[in-house]
């Protein structure tokens, strides 16, 4: 009983925290001048990704025996999977919901454009559709890799951090992308009553809550790791299928808070931002550090992605992205879930 408290207790914490970070990095983007979407795409995604990144690390580089690396591998291809499914149909919903209530007091919702979209602002799609084709791309290339062995193979893990790298570069020169990028800011948590709040506050701001996103995160996973057996669940189901939702926990949170608060670009920036650094980071650590071969779950997990990122594009390029179609995303996670069940059965 403790364990599902506990799981209670830490989504709570998460969520909490989460306000407090989204509150402060939008202060900080302005602070260092960086483009609107940027504080989605690089800072938020970033400061969320960052632990995970570290837990990987340390998996891969100072784990004991293969499946400490294992646990490595997996994170590298499980937390892609929750942010090209989970993360994209959870803000669909959140869209939805919030349309809802708008039409409940009265809001009109109505078309822009005659594109199909809904009167939600989504933002550039175009920006979007580029930055997921050159995520599929780098994607298509690390499933690969795991399906292969040569003896330069662990040196490449250099190229997916040079991809990164230009990614970084890309979207900090972007400059100001006209989304918003003017828009008064809520005052910071930590200084209220300031129109502009003090340096310093915004930095701790943003390090307490990234601290205790970090802490939350893990004990939720290990919560999950207790439930799982008591469940009857696989090791492996939690590892692949449970525990990559709790790792990508404060992304989707960011998204559902943006998305309350009406900022349906910086929520979708915020997924793209994280799952570049998901498909290169970790992916290289694991290139440089583990055999990086995969086994019928993994290349399930690398399929359902796939799959998932294709549906995505097919929906921008024809004009048919909308937080109805996005909602659907979730149905590749669960054909990835029953691929699991059939592979493990």
């Amino acid at each position: 009983m403790i364990h599902f408290v506990l799981l209670i207790v830490c989504a709570v914490a998460i969520y909490l925290s989460c306000e407090l970070f989204v509150n402060a990095v939008e202060w900080l983007g302005q602070r260092l001048k960086v483009g609107p979407l940027a504080v989605g795409t690089i800072l938020a995604a970033f400061g969320t990704a960052l632990p995970e990144s570290v837990v990987t690390f340390v998996a891969v580089v100072f784990g004991d025996g293969a499946a400490a690396k294992d646990i490595g591998v997996g994170a590298a291809m499980g937390g892609p999977l929750a942010l090209a499914t989970v993360a994209y149909a959870v803000t669909g919903w959140m869209i939805l919901s919030r349309r809802r209530a708008r039409v409940a007091v009265g809001v009109g919702t109505g078309t822009r454009g005659g594109a199909g979209l809904p009167s939600d602002d989504l933002g550039d799609v175009g920006k979007l559709a580029r930055d997921q084709t050159w995520f599929l791309t780098i994607f298509v290339v690390k499933v690969a890799l795991g399906l292969v062995a040569f003896a330069v193979k662990p040196w490449l893990g250099l190229l997916f951090f040079a991809a990164y790298a230009v990614y970084f570069w890309k979207e900090i020169r972007g400059g100001d992308d006209g989304d918003g990028g003017h828009e008064e800011l809520a005052p910071l948590k930590l200084q209220r009553r300031r129109r502009q709040p003090q340096t310093w506050a915004v930095i701790a701001q943003t390090l307490a809550a990234l601290a205790v996103i970090f802490v939350a995160s893990q004990l939720f996973v290990r919560q999950l790791d207790a439930v799982g057996p008591m469940l009857g669940l696989p090791a492996a189901v939690t590892a692949l299928l449970l525990s990559p939702i709790a790792t990508e926990l404060p992304e989707i949170m960011n998204a559902i808070i943006w998305v309350r608060q009406g900022k349906m670009p910086l929520a979708l920036a915020n997924i793209s931002g994280a799952m570049m650094i998901q498909a290169t980071v970790p992916s290289g650590l694991g290139l440089l550090f583990t055999p990086w071969r995969f086994d019928g779950a993994l290349l399930a997990s690398g399929l359902a992605t796939t799959a998932a990122i294709v549906y995505l594009l097919f929906l921008l390029h024809t004009k048919r992205f909308t937080a109805r179609n996005m909602s659907f995303g979730a149905l590749f996670y669960l054909a990835f879930a029953g691929a699991l069940f059939l592979i493990l059965g």
